[in-house]
């Protein structure tokens, strides 16, 4: 088993009482430092690790992922932005799963720019009925249903990295 380093992420727990954008907010967040706290320690290679043949899903494809959806959903839909994904041109989401050659560096520093654009669209938001479009589902959306929708992906990926990271070094909880 490998030595386990310091963690680095902090994450704040959301408030037990507050209004509904400020839990939503809180929320999201919360979820968004657990991602990080499962990859903290870790070297390029052990986040990089995928979890079965013939997947390839791993920490460092979670984090490619969670950039795309952060982008996908903030900026393309809520904020109306005609970018490309990160990793595909060609609108493939799977294929920021594919981490092989990936690193810590150029993963993180993409997700965190996201997680910006994203809390900057949501902050300037005047609430959460401000009105978006999915074109993937050729839907408007509210505020409100994207960051739920998000809490929902992370939550559902965390469940994925708690696994991920016990299979690593054996590192459960959090």
């Amino acid at each position: 088993m490998k030595t386990k380093k310091a963690t680095t992420t902090e994450r704040i727990g959301p408030p037990l009482i507050a209004g509904e954008r400020e839990m939503l907010r809180a929320h999201l967040d919360f979820h968004r430092a657990t991602l990080a706290l499962k990859c903290d320690g870790l070297s390029d290679e052990d986040l990089r690790r995928q979890s079965m043949p013939p997947s390839t899903l791993s920490l460092l494809g979670l984090v490619r992922h969670m950039a795309e959806v952060e982008r996908a959903w903030f900026r393309r839909a809520m904020n109306g932005e005609d970018v490309p994904l990160v990793w595909s041109e060609k609108g493939d989401y799977q294929a920021a799963y594919d981490a092989s050659t990936a690193t810590r560096s150029e993963a993180f520093e993409a997700w965190e720019a996201e997680v910006a654009h994203s809390r900057r669209i949501e902050r300037e938001a005047e609430s959460l009925d401000v009105i978006g479009h999915q074109p993937r589902w050729g839907e408007d959306v509210s505020l409100r249903m994207v960051m739920l929708h998000l809490i929902h992906e992370y939550a559902r990926h965390n469940g994925h990295a708690d696994f991920l990271r016990e299979g690593i070094d054996g590192t459960v909880g959090a």
